[in-house]
């Protein structure tokens, strides 16, 4: 058994893993930003997590939304 068939499988598994760490994070960004702007999409992320919002709430939860800063665009 060669040390190249040890080897390759652990160095890709860790290039996926990096990789896929990365689209993720990029995946995620990218729907708060869009989130930020559609009031339907935070209702609906609440509802998911068993939360109604009122208005009042919504508006305060776009405000945070809009106010949070987002690292590295």
């Amino acid at each position: 058994m060669s040390w190249v068939n040890i080897v390759v499988p652990i160095v890709t598994l860790l290039a996926g893993a990096v990789g896929g760490f990365f689209v993720g994070v990029f995946y995620l960004r990218k729907q708060l930003e869009k989130m930020q702007n559609d009031p339907e999409m935070i209702q609906k992320m609440a509802k998911q997590m068993g939360y109604n919002l009122n208005k009042q709430q919504m508006q305060k939860a776009q405000h945070m939304m809009k106010n949070q800063k987002m690292p590295r665009k």
